[in-house]
């Protein structure tokens, strides 16, 4: 319980924090006419729920929340490793890591609070560690419920739409190789890939039997349109899929459910996938068609501005044109765009890009609904 004292020392923090960002929470109402004039779709009376986890999520998600108000980001909780794996293992509690980077994308603070939350401290014994995931560990101590943190915190940081852990309960991500293997743990998955030189052939939870929180079902249920992604495949997306009533309550809504993959391969767990690869791992993981919508890159990038990617085996997922055929035959309409943004020298999604897409393409009803 290494981690024991840090939290009891933090808890005294919390109400200086509680504080300063109720300050801030306040601040902002009085720029409440201002926020109005933001570009909305239909009159903010879309409901849209974005499934997934990771970095992927949380740059969508502060895109998303610049044209609707109105967002559920359901968050994967399989996540071991880093410093979320280590509360997990030391406090026994659910992983703090995607929900803090959701909550912050969609969070209404000073750029300083922004900066406080993701820091991360280089000395002693929380050497690794982010002062967010100790907060919401705090919080979680406080309040003694999970739940109840996220909820609290998500008032605290006055932010747009909810963050929903997809449940409660402790999970552990299995994979099985094609050479037979068992890997358990999310983190261990993409190293035992690459050294087994085996790829993955299905992934599981365990308890198989995990159940959702009730909220994230209800929240599937009214929303309007269902964004899958972007984030990675098997440890990101599909694990949400896999938490037992998500894939009944996705396939019983009448929400456009819209697939976004990512736009490089990753090591380890996507080598050599291209769009279709992608689609075909969610159908074959749900038993469902889930997907109306593939959202997709179709830029290409000059090989000199990826060169410590190709150093890793990773290639852009693209489509080409026997991709679209077989895409089509299922029943799944494609949207393609530019969508690439080069910062860092990482390769990621433009959020602004992606929400421009889904604005004008699938969230304005402009088109045929893909049934």
């Amino acid at each position: 319980m290494k981690y024991l004292a840090y939290i009891i020392d933090i808890l005294g923090m919390v109400t200086l924090v509680l504080g300063i960002a109720f300050f801030i929470k306040a601040k902002k109402q009085v720029k409440k006419d201002k926020d109005n004039e933001r570009k909305t779709i239909k009159d903010n009376k879309a409901h849209v729920v974005v499934i997934g986890g990771g970095t992927g999520q949380s740059i969508f998600l502060r895109g998303l929340k610049k044209i609707t108000p109105n967002i559920t980001a359901v968050v994967t909780v399989a996540d071991d490793g880093g410093g979320s794996g280590v509360l997990r293992s030391d406090l026994g509690m659910l992983p703090p890591g995607d929900i803090r980077n959701c909550l912050l994308a969609l969070a209404n603070t000073e750029p300083t609070m922004q900066e406080v939350m993701q820091y991360r401290f280089e000395e002693g014994g929380l050497k690794g560690q982010s002062f967010g995931n100790l907060f919401l560990a705090a919080m979680n101590g406080l309040y003694g419920n999970f739940e109840t943190a996220v909820y609290k915190l998500s008032e605290i940081f006055n932010i747009t739409g909810r963050v929903l852990p997809v449940t409660l309960e402790s999970i552990d991500l299995i994979a099985k190789l094609n050479n037979g293997n068992i890997i358990k743990g999310e983190s261990k998955i993409p190293k035992e890939v690459r050294k087994q030189k085996s790829k993955i052939e299905e992934v599981y939870l365990e308890p198989k039997d995990a159940k959702p929180l009730d909220d994230v079902i209800n929240s599937i249920y009214e929303a309007d349109y269902i964004i899958m992604g972007p984030g990675s495949l098997y440890t990101s997306i599909i694990p949400n899929l896999l938490v037992e009533g998500v894939v009944e309550a996705i396939k019983g809504t009448n929400a456009t459910k819209i697939y976004i993959p990512n736009v490089m391969t990753q090591p380890g767990e996507t080598d050599g996938y291209n769009v279709l690869n992608h689609v075909e791992a969610i159908n074959k993981h749900t038993k469902e068609n889930l997907i109306d919508y593939v959202i997709a890159n179709d830029e290409i990038i000059p090989d000199n501005q990826f060169e410590k990617y190709k150093k890793d085996g990773a290639k852009q997922v693209l489509l080409d044109k026997k991709q679209k055929i077989e895409l089509k035959n299922m029943g799944i309409k494609v949207v393609e765009g530019d969508l690439i943004e080069i910062k860092n020298d990482y390769i990621r999604h433009h959020a602004d890009s992606i929400c421009e897409v889904i604005n004008n393409l699938a969230l304005s009803h402009d088109y045929d609904r893909a049934r």
